[in-house]
C-alpha cells in the first residue's frame, strides 16, 4: 500500500497482470457499491483483483470475480467474498463502454483500487488481448531497459 504526499490518495492494489495480458487503450475512475463489512476489509488490503472482469448488463455494470475477504471482526456466517458488486457509472458512459465491447470485441478490466477521501475507486480500462508475440515483446522492452538502467547505473 503506497501513500502519495499531499492527497487523499491511498493505492491498496494493482492489477500488474492486466498491464501484461491487455493492451490498455482507455482508463476511466468509477465507484463500487460495497457493504460495510467489504469497504473495512478493503482499508486492510484483503482484496485481489487478479481474476476479476467487468461485464455489462442491463442495469449498468458489475465486476465480477474481485475476492474481498470477509472483514475479520464480522460475523457474517453467509458472507460472499465474489459476489457481483455493481459499478457507479453514467448512463451514457455505460452505454458506451458497452457499445465498445460488444461491436470491437475489447473487453473491461480492472487496473486499481484505490481509497479516495475514504470513498473505494476501482480505475478500469478498456482493453484488448494481447497474442503472445506481444507479450514476448513486452518482457523484451522491459529487459531491455533493466540493462540500459545497469549499465548507467554502473558507469
Amino acid at each position: 500500500m503506497t501513500k502519495e504526499k499531499g492527497s487523499s490518495y491511498k493505492l491498496i492494489i494493482e492489477n500488474r497482470k492486466a498491464r501484461f495480458r491487455f493492451e490498455l487503450i482507455e482508463t476511466l475512475e468509477v465507484g463500487l457499491v460495497l457493504l460495510g463489512t467489504e469497504i473495512k476489509s478493503i482499508r486492510e488490503g484483503k482484496v485481489n483483483l487478479a481474476e476479476a472482469y467487468i461485464r455489462p448488463t442491463s442495469n449498468g455494470m458489475q465486476i465480477l470475480g474481485m475476492h474481498i475477504e470477509q472483514y475479520s471482526h464480522s460475523g457474517e456466517a453467509n458472507y460472499q467474498p465474489e459476489r457481483p458488486r455493481s459499478l457507479l457509472l453514467h448512463k451514457k458512459e455505460v452505454e458506451r463502454l458497452a457499445f465498445e465491447v460488444k461491436t470491437a470485441g475489447l473487453t473491461l478490466v480492472p487496473v486499481k483500487l484505490y481509497l479516495t477521501r475514504g470513498l473505494a475507486k476501482l480505475q478500469i480500462a478498456l482493453a484488448r488481448g494481447k497474442n503472445v508475440a506481444d507479450k514476448r515483446g513486452t518482457i523484451k522492452a522491459r529487459e531491455s531497459e533493466r540493462e540500459i538502467k545497469r549499465k548507467f547505473k554502473l558507469a
